[in-house]
């Protein structure tokens, strides 16, 4: 009876979200459907189980589409006493009614982030041969992962449980622990340090748009950080992942108008008439060069990194079949495009100097400027409008929670009973990382700690995990030997990256201070 409950729900929620916001009466129901549609609510309310004759007629619905608004929305009301079926995040926050484009956006701004501007520091810790096959292995892993983890969705959706988070996941298939103290908290965790990272990246391009403007200005890092997550704090009030689409989009042109400017960039510095002087010979203290593979290895961990891969897909309208494999194919394509020709560009032009983020190393110590000013500032703008996007989009599992302990979702999402929290509790939650950000400003150290605690597992590790323990392959199939080779492997990276980067914090706190100008 429990099943039959749930894939009703399932069935009524799918098509309320399919009719979006149309008025209810814009397609009226027939008769018997809509005694159909009442006579369930009440079962489903007072526990019963429908007669045969109701389940037969539930499943032509479910195949034909022929659901209508007003229809569930009886459900809805009719069932309010159900947690999974009036979880208000999922209901205003996750609404599913994107197309596989809308995906692809998503993931785009997600992965493909500012954050791949600091690949060529990580090479500068690996040289030529590794940091080419690290790329490499971390484009091919991570879209493997990515799959499995679309696989998985897609499986337990044609089910009639379809999983919207990605703790749902983790409490679905490994259980209600996993969930709640393992995947949730790294996930937020990983989310929440995306955003603190954006703001933070934010506010040094900020700076850097200042002191091509006004050479020796005496505005500090942390005065700009503010600025930026001001401007975050605006564009977190939009009220759904789906509403950002067009957002995303425009940062999908942000991140190839970046990275274009990024390889042009240090292509005329490496030829320019004065170029930086390039070593490309590693560290020679063997503990330095190990813990330095292993922070760079985090880094492009990070860089590759996509803790949201169940929610975006969540913002799919059903049915969701193949949907994120095509986005995932448009995001990579722009992947390929853009982190080899930034990474072997900005290694290339400036060896083992490169800085945290290569657009730092155009700016020399005596103040000269290795590119146009002009080009220069427009490549900072590119970076800062895409990373307010980047920000936003890493805040929807907090918003996402947030709506769920504080929004009525028997009441409508632009009410005041739910505005209200939602305007305070989303700014808080900008306030607070913007806090964080200008108190820390170490982006390459948080960069690795992000990747080595929370990306390396979160999407190296548990999607193999997860895809073994759903479709329980042959243990003498290659694909079973295959994941968990993955697994374990990336679970011993995930460990040794956590030491080194945590030790290369430890290292920089002995210079830096709190609200350091850097």
């Amino acid at each position: 009876m429990i099943e039959m409950e749930e894939r009703h729900h399932y069935t009524h929620k799918t098509s309320l979200k399919a009719n979006g916001n149309k008025h209810l009466f814009s397609n009226p129901p027939s008769p018997s459907s809509l005694r159909f549609q009442v006579f369930s609510a009440v079962f489903m309310r007072t526990g019963a189980a429908p007669p045969a004759s109701m389940a037969v007629e539930e499943e032509k619905v479910a195949v034909d589409g022929s659901t209508n608004g007003y229809a569930a929305a009886v459900v809805t009301v009719s069932s309010a006493g159900e947690q999974r079926q009036l979880d208000a995040g999922a209901l205003f926050v996750l609404k599913s009614k994107g197309s596989w484009l809308h995906c692809g956006y998503h993931l785009t701004t997600s992965i493909v982030a500012p954050a791949l501007l600091s690949l060529p520091f990580a090479f500068a810790s690996l040289g030529w041969a590794p940091g080419v096959l690290c790329l490499v292995i971390g484009a091919a892993v991570t879209f493997y992962s990515y799959n499995l983890l679309s696989l998985v969705l897609e499986h337990h959706a044609q089910l009639g449980r379809r999983q919207l988070r990605f703790r749902d996941m983790a409490h679905d298939i490994l259980g209600p622990r996993w969930g709640r103290f393992y995947i949730g908290p790294i996930q937020f965790s990983v989310c929440f340090g995306a955003v603190i990272g954006a703001a933070l990246l934010g506010g040094q391009s900020m700076k850097s748009i200042y002191l091509i403007a006004r050479p020796g200005g005496m505005m500090k890092l942390y005065e700009f950080v503010v600025i930026f997550g001001a401007f975050m704090l605006i564009l977190a009030q939009i009220p759904s992942f789906h509403s950002l689409r067009h957002i995303n989009l425009i940062s999908l042109m942000l991140c190839l108008a970046y990275s274009a400017c990024a390889t042009a960039g240090s292509i005329h510095a490496g030829h320019s008439s004065t170029p930086p002087p390039r070593d490309y010979s590693l560290p020679s203290d063997s503990q330095d060069r190990v813990f330095g593979v292993f922070n760079a290895i985090a880094i492009v961990a990070t860089t590759f990194g996509n803790g949201i891969i169940p929610e975006i897909q969540a913002t799919a309208a059903p049915p969701v079949t193949g949907k994120m494999f095509k986005g995932l194919c448009l995001c990579y394509t722009i992947v390929v495009m853009t982190f080899f020709s930034v990474a072997i560009s900005g290694y290339w032009a400036f060896g083992n100097r490169a800085q945290g983020t290569v657009t730092a190393n155009f700016i020399l110590q005596d103040g000269s400027i290795l590119v146009p000013k002009w080009f220069l500032t427009m490549t900072n703008v590119f970076v800062l409008l895409q990373l307010a996007a980047v920000g936003v989009v890493y805040l929807q599992p907090t918003n996402e929670v947030l709506e769920g302990l504080f929004a009525d979702p028997t009441k409508d999402q632009y009410s005041t009973r739910n505005v209200v929290p939602r305007l305070i509790f989303r700014s808080l939650s900008i306030v607070t990382a913007t806090l964080i950000a200008a108190m820390l400003p170490f982006f390459g150290d948080l960069n690795a700690v992000i990747g080595a605690f929370g990306f390396l597992p979160l999407d190296f590790t548990v999607p193999s995990v997860l895809y073994n323990i759903t479709f329980k392959p042959s243990r003498r199939s290659f694909i079973f030997w295959l994941n968990a080779v993955i697994a374990a492997v990336f679970s011993m990276l995930a460990v040794l990256g956590s030491i080194s980067a945590v030790r290369q914090v430890a290292l920089d706190a002995k210079t830096y201070k709190l609200f350091a100008d850097i």
